[in-house]
C-alpha cells in the first residue's frame, strides 16, 4: 500500500483521496484509499476475531459499492440487522446461503475487490462455517471466476 493512503486516518480523508486520485488518473491509489475506508471502518466495530473482522470488512466494502454507484454513502441496512439479530459469522452463513444471486460479489469484482466478498471469507476461514456454506461459497467463486 502506497505511504500516502497509509497515513490516511479517517474513511472521509480516504474518501477526499480517492476522488483526487481518480481526478488525477491515478485509479490504482483510489483503490487503495477505498479499500484503506473499509479498514479504518471495520476497526471501529468490535471484532473478536480475523474471520469477523474481514466480514466486517466485506460489508464495509459493499457499502463502498454502494456508495460508488449511487453517489453518496448508503448503509447495508439488511446486512446490519442480519448482523444484529444473529451475529456476524451466522449471518455470513446466511447470506452465502441464500438462494438468490448475490449480487455484491460482481460489484466488487468489478471495483477490484471480490477477496472481500463473503464468499471469500467462507473460504478463507472453512472451519467456522458449515460444509454446505463452504461448497456454496466454492460454487459461486468458481463459477464467477469462469464468467469473467
Amino acid at each position: 500500500m502506497d505511504e500516502r493512503v497509509q497515513r490516511l486516518k479517517t474513511p472521509k480523508d480516504c474518501e477526499v483521496f480517492a476522488k483526487n486520485a481518480t481526478r488525477l488518473g491515478r485509479p490504482d491509489l483510489a483503490l487503495e484509499a477505498q479499500r484503506r475506508s473499509v479498514e479504518l471502518r471495520a476497526e471501529k466495530q468490535t471484532a473478536t476475531t480475523g474471520a469477523e473482522r474481514e466480514a466486517l470488512k466485506a460489508v464495509y466494502a459493499y457499502e463502498e459499492v454502494l456508495a460508488k454507484t449511487k453517489g453518496k454513502r448508503i448503509r447495508a441496512n439488511r446486512t446490519w440487522q442480519m448482523i444484529r439479530r444473529h451475529g456476524i459469522i451466522p449471518a455470513v452463513e446466511r447470506a452465502v446461503n441464500r438462494s438468490t444471486e448475490a449480487a455484491g460479489y460482481r460489484a466488487l469484482a468489478e471495483m477490484k475487490m471480490q477477496d472481500l466478498a463473503f464468499e471469500s471469507v467462507v473460504l478463507r476461514y472453512p472451519n467456522l462455517f458449515s460444509s454446505e456454506t463452504v461448497e456454496r461459497a466454492q460454487e459461486r467463486i468458481s463459477e464467477w471466476s469462469s464468467e469473467d
